[in-house]
C-alpha cells in the first residue's frame, strides 16, 4: 500500500480545519473522494474512523485513517512529494509547527470564543486575540507568502484568516485585524486569496454567515455546548 491508493475526506464545508486538509491536496495534485459531513449529525462512518474527537476532518488513505488537520497536513506532505509544503530546513520547519499551533490555538479558537461571548467576557476574548494577531503580523513582515514565494505549511494553517475571520467579524460585530494595524497580514491575505486552488475551494460568504448565526446563538446560550 502507498501513495496510489484510494484517498478520501471527510469534511464539513464550513470548517476552516477541514477546507485547510483540502487545499493542501489540491496543491499538491492528489484525486481524493469528499464527503460531506453533518456535525449536527454524524455519521457512523465518521464515529468508526475517528473514535476519540468525533470530529472533522478525517483523511482516509488506503487502510489508514487519520484526524487533527495539522497532522494531515504534515502526512499529506511526506506522501506525496511534489510541491513541498513544509520547509526543507529543519529548525525552519519547527518554526512553521510552531506558529501554526500558536495560530490555531492563541487566534482561531480565541476569536471563535469571542464570536461566541458576550459583555465582559467577549472583550476579554477579544483583547486576547488582538495580541496573538499582533505576533503574526512580525512574522509575516516583509514576506509574500510565511514560506516565502508560494503558498506552504504555515500560509495553509492559516489561511482561515481569509475567509472565515472577516465574517466571524462581521456576525460578532467585532475587529481583530484592521487595515491600519495589521497592514503585512492583510497584504498577505490579499496574496492567499488570489491563488487560484484557494480562491476556488472556499465557503460561499452567505452559507457561512448563515452557519455560524446558527452555531453562535446555540453556543451563547450553552457555553459549555
Amino acid at each position: 500500500m502507498g501513495s496510489q491508493d484510494v484517498v478520501k475526506l471527510l469534511g464539513v464545508e464550513v470548517s476552516p480545519v477541514s477546507r485547510r486538509v483540502e487545499w493542501a491536496l489540491k496543491l499538491k495534485g492528489v484525486d481524493y473522494e469528499y464527503i460531506e459531513e453533518d456535525i449536527f449529525n454524524k455519521s457512523s462512518l465518521l464515529l468508526e474512523l475517528n473514535p476519540v474527537h468525533k470530529k472533522v476532518p478525517v483523511l482516509v488513505h488506503g487502510p489508514k485513517a487519520m484526524a487533527e488537520s495539522l497532522v494531515i497536513l504534515e502526512y499529506i506532505d511526506e506522501t506525496w512529494r511534489q510541491n513541498p509544503l513544509l520547509p526543507q530546513d529543519p529548525y525552519e520547519r519547527a518554526k512553521a509547527r510552531f506558529w501554526a499551533r500558536f495560530a490555531d490555538e492563541k487566534l482561531l479558537r480565541v476569536a471563535w470564543s469571542a464570536l461566541c461571548s458576550l459583555g465582559e467576557e467577549k472583550e476579554k476574548k477579544l483583547k486576547l486575540a488582538v495580541e496573538a494577531a499582533e505576533k503574526i503580523e512580525e512574522e509575516i513582515k516583509g514576506k509574500k507568502f510565511f514560506s516565502g514565494e508560494r503558498i506552504g505549511y504555515l500560509d495553509i494553517a492559516m489561511g482561515w484568516m481569509v475567509r472565515w475571520l472577516p465574517v466571524w467579524e462581521e456576525v460578532g460585530s467585532m475587529q481583530i485585524v484592521d487595515p491600519v494595524n495589521f497592514p503585512a497580514t492583510k497584504a498577505w491575505m490579499k496574496e492567499f486569496l488570489n491563488h487560484p486552488v484557494i480562491k476556488d475551494n472556499l465557503p460561499p460568504t452567505e452559507k457561512l454567515v448563515l452557519y455560524l448565526h446558527r452555531r453562535s446563538k446555540m453556543l451563547s446560550s450553552n457555553p459549555r455546548g
